[in-house]
């Protein structure tokens, strides 16, 4: 383990997360939070490729898969951003807080590079592994990165086609792989970065750490920031029809539709 990168690289996080507040701050819209999150985790996990001493076509393997998803994600989020104002997730966080509210968010955004470093961390892990490449489970490592990325791409191309539409303003997307799962788009981020353990794991103990990437993002994405708030927000905003199509259309992971529902 390279320690002095690890804590560099930690450091740079927390000053990101730091630069995204007084973002907010001037200009009241939260979603370059998540837009700069996303490009911190990206640098952050090439600066770890990079300098990792493990075998260069496993380094160069993660660098093109952590900047893939910075660059798409980041983008995707940043264009969303430009054109919307404050992400109701963090609006209602901020109402919440009150008076406290600055002080809160900046060290909630601190807890935010933290989990960007446990997902760094698993990039550094995958990179420094020191075992031939490629493996088979290389191969099926980069086989469910690629999955998770059309898989989120498409998702977020379906939920923008359906936002366009006139139902859009009363009714929630069925469309699509959101006729099977109410947060595809979640599902599928998820999903890559189960990638990460399988190109990490190795003969030393250490490896074993880049399983709390995935681990991490599912109690994040199911548990905390991700479905309880989103899915308030749609309960206030859509009310029957949302809980409609939360009996029959599963949370997280894609499913057959319940209830008689049609396929």
């Amino acid at each position: 383990m390279q320690a002095g990168l690890l804590v560099i690289i930690a450091v740079l996080l927390s000053l990101a997360m730091a630069g995204a507040w007084a973002l907010q701050r001037a200009t009241g819209r939260s979603g370059w939070i998540d837009t700069i999150w996303s490009l911190a985790v990206g640098v952050g996990g090439l600066v770890a490729a990079l300098w990792a001493e493990g075998d260069a076509g496993r380094q160069m393997t993660a660098m093109i898969v952590i900047a893939a998803w910075a660059l798409r994600l980041g983008g995707h989020i940043g264009l969303r951003t430009k054109g919307s104002g404050e992400d109701p997730r963090y609006e209602k966080l901020m109402a919440e807080w009150g008076d406290q509210g600055p002080w809160r968010l900046f060290v909630f955004l601190q807890v935010q590079a933290l989990a960007a470093f446990i997902l760094v961390l698993a990039v550094y892990l995958a990179a420094v592994n020191p075992a031939g490449f490629p493996r088979l489970l290389d191969i099926a490592a980069i086989a469910v990165a690629v999955a998770g990325l059309l898989g989120e791409s498409i998702s977020d191309a379906q939920l923008a086609r359906f936002r366009k539409t006139p139902q859009a303003k009363t009714d929630v997307c069925e469309t699509g792989f959101w006729r099977y799962s109410r947060h595809p788009n979640y599902f599928f981020e998820w999903l890559f970065w189960c990638a990460w353990p399988l190109l990490a794991l190795n003969a030393s103990p250490w490896s074993w750490l880049s399983l709390a990437a995935p681990l991490l993002m599912y109690w994040l994405l199911v548990h905390v920031s991700g479905i309880p708030p989103l899915e308030e927000h749609l309960l206030r905003s859509r009310g029957d029809k949302f809980r409609a199509v939360q009996r029959r259309v599963n949370a997280f992971f894609p499913g057959p539709r319940k209830n008689g529902a049609p396929l």
